[in-house]
């Protein structure tokens, strides 16, 4: 039997009975997918409506919105069945199994950027325009889907006993994601055995918060088209390679033992911050 407990005990939260499905007519939806959805609507509203405000046609977000979901639902998998190729070489089918998770954002982002320079093209639209406006839908929709890595108990890092450290049953975690350190400092009460880790999903969920909250104050002031996509990869790649330190189910670069989302974070920084000083270089000079 699976127990279904997750705790912040030094918070003193305590939730029992937290399920993983619903079951509609026979048939089980993952919260993983539900909380996936609600943050691709959510994104899509946002985008839409800061199409309008900028005085764009907000029907060729809705239109793009229906490319990215499905190239960049796509993206993500592969990225992460590329560097989980031992979990899946064995089980082909299982690839398309989504509904237990095993999507990589950053997969999803790659896919997205290559949609939009594709859509903008085709519709005659600025790509520079389109990031800007479609970037606060894309935080917003990362901060959400996070969620669905607390339902599947997933996506959490070391041991701690930190203020928000999370307390888990080990029967309820894959045994691959538990490192020695959590299990000597678990605990077993009653028979059921406890892990206490760093939350990281909730991290990440935070730290895109904090990142909206500051594109939506910087948005009005850019100095070029562009920038404020820029500063999302800037501000996302410092969280992203602090948070997969953490954590315990990184994505490793073949034969290494480099987490590939923190080398990707880490090349991001650069390349975006070379960017973002080049275009208000050049800004400058036009305004001289």
């Amino acid at each position: 039997m699976m127990h279904r407990t997750i705790e912040f005990p030094n918070i003193g939260i305590k939730l029992s009975g937290v399920g993983d499905h619903i079951t509609v007519f026979g048939f089980d939806i993952a919260f993983y997918g539900i909380i996936i959805g609600i943050g691709i609507l959510a994104g899509i509203f946002i985008a839409a409506a800061e199409a309008k405000r900028t005085g764009q046609n907000p029907e060729d977000y809705y239109d793009f919105a229906i490319y990215a979901v499905i190239f960049s639902v796509i993206g993500a998998r592969i990225y992460y069945v590329a560097f989980s190729w031992d979990m899946y070489k064995g089980d082909l089918l299982s690839i398309i199994n989504l509904r237990q998770g095993g999507l990589a954002i950053y997969g999803g982002v790659i896919a997205a950027v290559i949609t939009v320079f594709v859509f903008s093209k085709i519709k005659k639209l600025s790509a520079p325009v389109m990031f800007d406006t479609a970037v606060l839908g894309l935080v917003a929709g990362q901060m959400i889907g996070r969620w669905g890595n607390f339902f599947n108990r997933e996506a959490f890092g070391e041991y701690t006993d930190s203020f928000l450290a999370m307390r888990l049953p080990l029967d309820a975690v894959r045994s691959s994601d538990v490192t020695e350190l959590m299990r000597e400092h678990m605990d077993t009460v009653k028979g059921v055995s406890y892990i206490q880790v760093h939350p990281t999903y909730l991290y990440e969920s935070l730290w895109c918060l904090m990142l909206l909250i500051l594109l939506l104050l910087y948005r009005r002031h850019k100095r070029f088209q562009g920038e404020v996509f820029l500063l999302y990869v800037l501000g996302y790649g410092l969280g992203r390679v602090w948070i997969e330190g953490l954590r315990t189910d990184q994505l490793l670069i073949p034969n290494t033992g480099v987490p590939v989302s923190q080398v990707l974070a880490g090349a991001a920084i650069i390349v975006s911050a070379g960017l973002i000083l080049r275009g208000r270089k050049k800004s400058g000079e036009v305004n001289s």
